[in-house]
């Protein structure tokens, strides 16, 4: 395999700069705290406006930092990752309780840290958490991984790493990086290029790259690449910058994915096996500082593929999540994605798999949208990435449960 030619943190500092909007600081203000709060009852901030009648916008948790993303449990509690390192346990009547002991050292530098949580398909049988995180190498390395472990009480237990992006970099940003289960059970993971662009087209690394894994990171044996010399087996597509989206849709079974462009040009993307993204060769964005993407050579080539939906004037978009549920019938064709930048919930109407309109919400809270879900209950939730973050929960006022 080339050895990739690494950039020196400095550089890397440099680059983190305007980024996605993404904080280029190396540490985490209250990054030791473990404090538990107490329950407070849901603090009403808004009734904004919507194409559908008024959206209730709740805060229910308060002080969380950098939170990166939450995945429900069961009983209706949910977890949340801190990008400090810290996993978190939230409930409507106890709050948020302290940091969950196991998890994994993470990289808390940059863009770096803890990152997606997801639950195991089978998680009443074998009670399996998966995260994915910015791990230390060798040196100043650092790169995304995943583990999984058995969560017991408030204690993660059997902690066993299942991947691991190569090569490591020294570079702080464009980690990814989120987890997406398929209904076969087997795990996608995107993964950023680490600002090595053109690393994203080749198939001997990892770097801009989405991979599908089993469930306990042995590789499916019908991937795309499994068969193709010098290509690295876990590769499901390529061509990718920076996946911090992605979700099945219930409507068709077909995983989505949001992707920061540079400047300009964020795109949804449905990705297909073993095609190419294009990343840097084709982009519809510009390089931060206004010139063009050194290896662009314009917004289209054969053999690449076009984004599914993109956005000329990026909005930094993070998580994402199809709405599928009956207890707000009006939004069953949305799809939610948070912005970064531009501070906003977006949602999009989606018609035979084709976005058809576009609406933003909490535009005026001015907060940094990190993730956002569709909890048990129906009501869609939403993390904002602060130093003292939130979760917010979003419901139609005026609709009966």
């Amino acid at each position: 395999m080339r050895r990739v030619q690494r950039m020196t943190w400095l550089a890397g500092l440099v680059l983190l700069v305007g980024c996605e909007g993404e904080p280029s600081g190396s540490s985490f203000p209250g990054a030791d705290s473990s404090t538990v709060a107490a329950a407070p009852q849901p603090e009403l901030l808004a009734d904004v406006a919507s194409a559908f009648g008024p959206v209730r916008v709740e805060s229910l948790a308060t002080g969380l930092v950098n939170p990166w993303s939450l995945a429900f449990l069961p009983d209706g509690s949910a977890l949340i990752t801190e990008r400090p390192g810290r996993l978190r346990r939230w409930s409507q009547t106890h709050g948020l309780s302290a940091a969950l002991g196991g998890v994994p050292d993470v990289v808390a530098e940059g863009q770096g840290g803890l990152l997606d949580v997801v639950l195991s398909p089978r998680f009443a049988e074998d009670a399996l958490v998966y995260l994915s995180y910015a791990e230390a190498g060798a040196g100043s390395l650092a790169g995304t991984a995943v583990a999984r472990a058995r969560l017991v009480g408030d204690q993660l237990e059997s902690v066993q790493v299942i991947f691991r992006q190569q090569p490591k970099q020294e570079t702080r940003h464009h980690f990814g990086s989120r987890l997406v289960f398929d209904a076969q059970g087997d795990l996608f993971i995107t993964l950023g290029e680490r600002g090595q662009r053109i690393e994203a087209q080749h198939l001997d690394s990892h770097l801009g790259k989405l991979v599908r894994i089993h469930a306990d990171g042995r590789v499916p044996v019908d991937n795309p690449f499994v068969a193709t010399k010098d290509a690295l087996p876990e590769i499901w597509s390529y061509g990718h910058r920076n996946i911090q989206g992605a979700a099945i849709s219930p409507h068709s079974g077909v995983l989505w994915t949001a992707e920061h462009g540079p400047k300009g040009g964020d795109e949804l993307n449905r990705p297909l096996g073993g095609k190419n993204y294009g990343w840097p060769i084709i982009t519809h964005g510009i390089d931060y500082s206004g010139d063009e993407i050194p290896e662009a050579i314009g917004s289209a080539k054969e053999g690449m593929e076009q984004p599914h939906h993109y956005w000329p004037v990026s909005p930094a978009i993070s998580g994402m999540a199809f709405y599928d549920h009956m207890r707000f019938p009006a939004w069953r064709t949305s799809l939610f994605v948070g912005s970064l930048v531009q501070r906003t919930l977006i949602r999009l109407e989606i018609r035979d798999d084709v976005v058809v309109a576009e609406e933003r919400l909490l535009g005026d809270l001015g907060w940094r949208i990190r993730d956002v879900r569709v909890g048990p209950d129906g009501a869609v939730y939403v993390l904002t990435d602060e130093a003292a973050g939130r979760l917010l929960r979003l419901t139609m006022a005026g609709v009966k449960s």
